[in-house]
């Protein structure tokens, strides 16, 4: 079985889908133990079923900021304006996900990975008083998918020695996970080069694109009908949309202008609430909504 395993990175995408088709027949699901491949050069790029939700959101709004993914770093001391552009220049050229936009044909969407790209750090001086406002203000624009890069860079100056980076990215090419990822490196990037030094990461085996093929392929084979089957077992018939108590009624189109009200809870009640959870097994966030 390793051997067969360790062949499949060779085979195209369709030889790969008929060889799954064929061991689910036998009993055997070849996705649940084999590692995502490295694509093939020239295989059409269709999106994850991840990436089709967010491109279908994008079309019923185009003009939300919804999933846009923020984050902004405050930046203390001198500022090495060189070494900062690039660190980025490196990560675009790093991760093909920042240097991805998405393309419509009469058949499909499909994403497109552009070879070399650029990313701008748009300057700008904030007033301190003002500095959320600046910050919102950009998170706010929105985001064109039919264009890349879908990062966005821009930065504050608050003073000669203090500085705040926003960085934005569409929720299509990017997650909370992966924009951790992407900070942690900028950061070591910008460590090594203002030190004249070159930035040492680890290469990549995959990209998302490859990723994204093997789902397809994994689901296409009959994966897509097991799971569904589970989940109408699990869940039954139809689900009633979730009415929460809420002090205004339910817009017909959302606004997203609602706010957030943040409790803390103590750390004993948190551990119970977890352990409860287990033995339930069931998510913290499942536990939480039902007591709700």
């Amino acid at each position: 079985m390793q051997a067969l395993i360790e062949s499949v990175g060779s085979l195209s995408a369709q030889q790969k889908k008929a060889l799954a088709v064929m061991l689910k027949q036998q009993g055997i699901n070849l996705f649940e133990i084999a590692p995502v491949f490295k694509r093939q050069d020239g295989e059409p790029l269709r999106l994850s079923y991840a990436q089709e939700r967010q491109w279908f959101l994008w079309q019923l709004e185009p003009q939300s900021p919804a999933y846009n993914l923020p984050r902004a770093l405050r930046l203390k001391g001198r500022l090495d304006r060189v070494a900062l552009q690039r660190s980025f220049d490196s990560l675009l050229a790093r991760h093909e996900s920042l240097r991805t936009h998405l393309h419509q044909d009469a058949e499909q969407v499909l994403q497109v990975i552009d070879p070399v790209v650029r990313v701008e750090i748009a300057h700008e001086n904030g007033d301190p008083e003002q500095l959320e406002a600046l910050v919102q203000a950009e998170v706010a624009k929105p985001f064109d998918l039919q264009q890349g890069p879908l990062l966005r860079v821009k930065l504050l100056q608050l003073a000669p020695d203090e500085h705040v980076l926003v960085l934005v990215l569409h929720h299509i090419v990017s997650d909370g996970w992966s924009m951790q990822v992407m900070v942690d490196e900028l950061v070591q990037c910008y460590v090594a080069y203002s030190q004249g030094q070159e930035a040492r990461l680890p290469a990549l085996a995959i990209q998302y694109p490859d990723y994204a093929l093997w789902q397809r392929s994994w689901m296409e084979a009959g994966e897509k009908e097991r799971q569904l089957e589970y989940w109408r077992e699990q869940l039954g018939g139809e689900q009633p949309v979730l009415e929460l108590p809420l002090d205004h009624p339910r817009p017909a189109v959302q606004s997203y202008r609602g706010a957030r009200l943040d409790m803390g809870l103590e750390a004993t009640l948190v551990t119970g609430l977890k352990a409860l959870a287990q033995r339930e097994g069931v998510t913290l966030f499942m536990l939480l909504l039902a007591s709700f």
